[in-house]
């Protein structure tokens, strides 16, 4: 233990003297995109001080009406509410719980009361802002997400394959912000190579290993393109022989970015670009086995997984709490804090008709990047995923705010 966090501080001490510092890549859930990684600043010489009170979000937030929000005053408010209850619960935690306290505590005490309206709740105690990307643009992209269902094994056998891995053991994450406060939320990984800290193994160098990657196998399934998908995903449930259903969460990945490997068929000029949804790379994955591999190597990221108990409801979500079937949204926390009620104006996917509705924050991943950009949980299972697989609209943010958050 000694040696590892020796061989850290003199990591993050080498970090000092570099023009650039690896960006955090801890997703929960991830759209089957292209993820954009930006390069930071470079680290100063003197750490900054963390501000005492939550940063405001002045710059990508405008002030907007209730009449603003294309079918605010048609969506089912009231089947937002129990998710809102939920983000109540886990935002306490979070650094701008300490401004959703007065309205939580309001939501709380009106909660299954007779004559309690969520959407007159909502309209009293909070105020909406459209969220704007950093050169003004309020437009931005909606993919969607979902809880598979997959078959496995507590132990391999020819029909089942493919190892869900739990988190290795030599795998090191380092939090930047014990030497570099300014750098809050970014770590890297990466594991030891003697006294030096090296990269972590990359997806293909993890499946050249195979049994030598030194961690517990959780389960083992039947199907390399299925196995794939639950790691972008993030979350998803294991149906086993005896018919018992076993819960993946997301517990790590390796420190490389996330490569779309519809991307790469697109590029490769094997897949047209309407046809890179998750359907179409299925297809292809069926009809070209002995290159699938290749393949999903094109993408060097890499998810470990834990066992959670398999609870009614959603999966976790980095808010701490259970996602919400249509009502849940994975964001960017950087401009839209976790816990924060969001209004989406968007479409139904590979569809032009409207889906305008209330969601909460409460959920981040490695392609979600950017200030108008979200994913949407659609739910578990099949019908969950085909909506989930086809889904890339174009869409607008409403933050909805209590008067203590309000932008100065």
């Amino acid at each position: 233990m000694q040696k590892i966090q020796a061989a850290a501080l003199l990591f993050l001490t080498l970090l000092a003297g570099c023009s650039t510092v690896p960006p955090s890549l801890a997703p929960t859930s991830c759209a089957p995109c292209p993820a954009c990684a930006a390069c930071p600043a470079q680290a100063p010489a003197a750490p900054i001080p963390v501000p005492a009170t939550p940063p405001v979000f002045s710059r990508s937030l405008q002030a907007a009406g209730w009449g603003d929000l294309p079918g605010w005053s048609t969506d089912d408010v009231a089947a937002a509410w129990p998710a809102f209850m939920l983000s109540c619960r886990g935002v306490a935690s979070k650094p701008n719980g300490a401004g959703w306290k007065r309205v939580c505590d309001l939501a709380r005490a009106a909660d299954g009361k007779s004559g309690h309206d969520p959407r007159r709740f909502f309209e009293l105690h909070l105020k909406p802002y459209a969220v704007a990307s950093g050169d003004g643009a309020t437009s931005g992209m909606i993919t969607g997400y979902y809880e598979p269902l997959l078959q496995g094994s507590r132990t391999r056998s020819k029909a089942y394959e493919q190892p869900v891995r739990g988190v290795p053991d030599d795998l090191l994450t380092i939090d930047l912000s014990a030497v570099f406060p300014e750098l809050k939320d970014k770590r890297v990984r990466g594991r030891l190579e003697g006294n030096k800290v090296v990269p972590y193994w990359s997806r293909a160098e993890i499946s050249a290993r195979g049994e030598k990657v030194l961690g517990k196998t959780l389960l083992y399934v039947d199907d390399a393109v299925e196995l794939f998908f639950l790691q972008v995903q993030g979350s998803g449930r294991v149906r086993l022989a005896d018919g018992s259903v076993v819960r993946l969460n997301y517990a790590d990945q390796n420190g490389h970015p996330y490569q779309s490997i519809g991307k790469a068929l697109v590029e490769r000029g094997e897949l047209k670009l309407e046809e890179a949804s998750m359907q179409g790379i299925q297809s292809w994955a069926r009809a070209n086995p002995s290159r699938l591999d290749s393949l999903l190597n094109t993408n060097p990221s890499y998810v470990f997984f834990r066992e959670v108990p398999n609870s009614p409801g959603g999966p976790i979500g980095a808010l701490g709490v259970p996602l919400t079937a249509e009502r849940s949204i994975a964001v960017d926390p950087r401009s839209v804090p976790l816990g924060s009620p969001v209004f989406l104006a968007t479409t139904q996917p590979n569809s032009a008709t409207a889906m305008n509705r209330l969601v909460m924050a409460q959920d981040t991943g490695g392609a979600i990047k950017g200030a108008v950009r979200a994913d949407f949980f659609w739910g578990f299972g099949k019908e969950a995923g085909e909506q989930a697989g086809r889904m890339k609209q174009s869409g607008r943010l409403w933050m909805l705010l209590p008067a203590e958050l309000a932008p100065k």
